[in-house]
């Protein structure tokens, strides 16, 4: 996505994606299908991706290409982006949302627990990364990635989700040091980090107690909308942001400040 195509049919220097292919994983609901509307809405083809068919069922009659994937099997980034490559023609932008949280106290916390981590919110980020950027390099034109982190990669986590964060803290690094391999191939690496998020997945893992303890600690004191944490990738995907790699943007309502 190099300069050269900043002046597209939305006009010079709009965070318009007409003509870019995109692959959103975790697309079925919250954050990443929030990202899918926004890229759609925008102009982008979007191949969505979640691990069943029920999960994309929201997209059932939509225009978009749609692949069940369980991105912790082994060779599952190599069979989505093969999809996305045949179903798009291509790939130009992946934002990767897709990702597990399962809270455990410490002293309960066994080897699935932490594999699943690993293996959902780790691992594939690096192998989806690694094929979405072997297609960008041969198209020749550049490219963005995008990877969802969490405010738990700094603060450690909390209620019982520390081999999450561990995870998440992992997805930080791995951002950093794919941008540095990518930059020349003019592919950039980001990492959003949402703090509180409104999503299913946090309402149905917080007791009303420990939700209102975790949204007392945000400075902006309501967790954010995940249309909220859209609107920051679609900048992050857009050619406004084509000097930007190796980031890893805070968009946790001050809560990352303390």
């Amino acid at each position: 996505m190099a300069s050269s195509r900043t002046e597209d049919a939305d006009g010079p220097g709009t965070h318009g994606l007409r003509g870019r292919r995109a692959v959103v994983t975790g697309a079925g609901r919250g954050i990443g299908a929030a990202v899918a509307r926004l890229l759609v809405d925008r102009g982008a083809a979007v191949c969505v991706v979640d691990r069943g068919v029920r999960e994309l069922e929201a997209w059932r009659n939509a225009p978009v290409a749609q692949v069940a994937e369980d991105l912790s099997a082994n060779g599952s980034a190599r069979r989505v982006v093969a999809a996305a490559e045949r179903e798009l023609g291509g790939v130009d932008i992946l934002v990767h949302a897709a990702g597990v949280l399962r809270r455990t106290p410490f002293f309960e916390v066994a080897d699935e627990d932490w594999e699943l981590h690993i293996r959902t919110n780790l691992r594939s980020t690096f192998f989806l990364a690694q094929e979405c950027a072997r297609v960008m390099r041969d198209q020749g034109a550049g490219g963005r990635i995008v990877a969802l982190a969490s405010d738990a990669w700094w603060t450690g986590g909390y209620d019982g989700s520390l081999a999450y964060a561990a995870s998440k803290g992992g997805v930080v690094t791995l951002v950093r040091g794919i941008a540095r391999e990518l930059a020349p191939l003019r592919i950039t690496v980001n990492a959003i980090v949402p703090g509180l998020v409104d999503t299913e997945m946090l309402r149905g893992q917080l007791s009303p107690e420990a939700l209102a303890r975790q949204t007392a600690a945000v400075p902006w004191q309501r967790p954010a909308e995940p249309a909220e944490i859209a609107r920051v990738v679609g900048f992050v995907v857009s050619d406004a942001a084509e000097y930007m790699t190796g980031a890893v943007l805070n968009v946790s309502g001050g809560l990352l400040t303390y």
